[in-house]
């Protein structure tokens, strides 16, 4: 009896259901919204994330073990992280591609999509089309062709098989881009406002983001275009660069519960392996390494003691972070593949600088831009001062350690002191000076790996002496290009394949992208 009733009341329901259904089809589509949800994209929450998401790309993995490890600013005993360590493993390199594509690149394409038809909206448009041109110079120059004119169009356009742009078009459209994008903009309409996390919605500032993103992608092509290099270089020179301490491009973040909430780089290297601070047993057995800690004690740099500790026993059993200059030591890449005795030894991260979850992110500095056009002084495409820009550079890379707390702080003696020690070769040939801004850029860039790994592939500074570790993927060489995913081959794979022949040796380590040449 239990039985049918219950068999009796669900087809009752069933029955009244489909009456009403019936009479009110044109309710359907109420009916599948979740009230909970919107229904709308909202711009400016978007934007955010995809500032969020653009900064955010397993920075542990691809930045620190693959580009960190390569370009000698950091070390490991293990092989199975050592991707840049020992050129040993290529898995981590794949990781930033569908992450990004996953989230940034998707953000951003929705968000362009969202305010392109409403000219009140002009602004963020702009500094969308702006930000857009960001994540893909990260994407590009890691992996070289790359989806791009079709990427972020699945839902709207049905494309899940993106083809490969060549990246001679792909930087030719970012520059178009920010070219476009800049000239837009207008100080007299609204903006995301706090919605923005890198300037607030200032129009002014956005300008000369894009102007120096212009700058960095118009140095990019020395080498492949001089011509088209020299062009570019000179438009985001007119157009006016961030060359002020107030107007550095940064990203502030909090030590709440949520991990959202923190540094990604910070959270990355304190979960990924400095999570131990007694030093005994780093998860991935990574130190600081030997090629960055020397520079930096032999040129007397002021920034040694605002980044590096070593922990050490303060003699009631308590390991204690001292920055003391002469105990810091760099651990030599490829040297080990078992902890060595000495390993509490070796310097790593500083807790309350670059493991601090509160600390800020460095999108964009005024130090790299005054190195930019130290750079364009003595290519002859600049009438500014090499000296004066060189060390305006020095000290302002000096300087943005002080957003990162007191720990951070680098008296004005101590810089001058390290500008008198270490002065620009004004009467230099056009290698020595090459080598010396591509050596500071090498340090005041660092944390941003991404652009410290372009620009040696560029220049070929810091001259890096390359390790050979039994079975490495590279035969002896610093890898130079990211390797696409695996996935790629499968999914999308008459788009690979054309990808992957048109660079070089193939989807390899060693293959370079399209301006990357001797």
């Amino acid at each position: 009896m239990k039985v049918y009733s219950l068999t009796y009341r669900y087809v009752m329901m069933a029955l009244v259901m489909v009456s009403v259904l019936t009479s009110c089809d044109n309710n359907l589509e109420e009916l599948n919204q979740n009230p909970d949800a919107y229904g709308e994209i909202i711009p400016e929450y978007l934007f955010t994330k995809s500032q969020l998401d653009a900064v955010n790309v397993s920075y542990f993995g691809t930045a620190a073990l693959t580009i960190g490890g390569s370009m000698q600013q950091f070390a490991t005993y293990k092989e199975v992280p050592a991707a840049g360590d020992k050129y040993f493993n290529d898995g981590y390199s794949k990781n930033y591609f569908p992450t990004v594509y996953a989230n940034a690149v998707n953000d951003i394409e929705e968000v362009i999509r969202a305010v392109s038809e409403d000219p009140e909206l002009a602004n963020q448009l702009s500094i969308a089309r702006i930000w857009r041109a960001y994540i893909f110079h990260h994407i590009t120059d890691l992996y070289g062709d790359v989806p791009y004119t079709e990427a972020g169009k699945g839902i709207t356009d049905k494309i899940y098989t993106p083809k490969y742009d060549t990246q001679s078009f792909i930087y030719n459209d970012m520059l178009k881009e920010l070219e476009e994008a800049a000239n837009a903009l207008d100080a007299s309409k609204s903006s995301y406002g706090t919605s923005d996390l890198i300037y607030g919605g200032d129009v002014a500032q956005w300008k000369k983001f894009a102007y120096s993103l212009m700058l960095r992608l118009g140095m990019r092509l020395t080498n492949v275009d001089e011509a088209l290099s020299e062009t570019w270089v000179k438009k985001a020179i007119a157009g006016g660069v961030i060359l002020d301490n107030g107007d550095l491009a940064a990203i502030g973040y909090v030590d709440g519960s949520q991990v959202a909430s923190r540094n990604p780089i910070a959270e990355g290297l304190m979960n990924g392996d400095y999570i131990d601070p007694q030093s005994v047993e780093n998860v991935e057995g990574g130190k600081y390494a030997k090629t960055f800690i020397d520079h930096l004690k032999d040129t007397g740099d002021p920034r040694l003691n605002a980044i590096s500790v070593v922990w050490v026993d303060n003699g009631s059993g308590l390991y204690v972070a001292d920055t003391t200059t002469a105990i810091q030591k760099g651990m030599q890449n490829a040297e080990f593949n078992n902890r060595p005795a000495d390993f509490p030894t070796y310097s790593e991260p500083h807790p309350q600088t670059i493991l601090a979850y509160d600390s800020p992110l460095l999108v964009m500095t005024n130090a790299e831009m005054n190195l930019l056009l130290a750079e364009a002084v003595i290519r002859g495409w600049h009438t500014g001062d090499a000296t004066t820009l060189y060390e305006n550079a020095v000290r302002a890379g000096m300087q943005q350690w002080s957003l990162f707390g007191e720990a951070g702080v680098i008296a004005e003696e101590r810089i001058v002191s390290y500008l008198d020690a270490n002065p620009f070769l004004s009467g230099g040939s056009l290698e020595e000076q090459m080598e010396q801004i591509g050596t500071q850029k090498w340090v005041s860039l660092f944390l941003d790996e991404y652009e410290i790994f372009a620009n040696w592939r560029r220049t070929g500074y810091p001259a890096l002496v390359p390790v050979n570790y039994p079975g490495n993927l590279t035969g002896g060489r610093i890898p130079t290009r990211f390797v696409l995913p695996d996935s790629e081959s499968t999914i999308n794979a008459a788009n690979f394949q054309e990808a992957v022949d048109r660079q070089g040796v193939g989807n390899a380590l060693t293959s370079t992208v399209w301006w990357d040449v001797p």
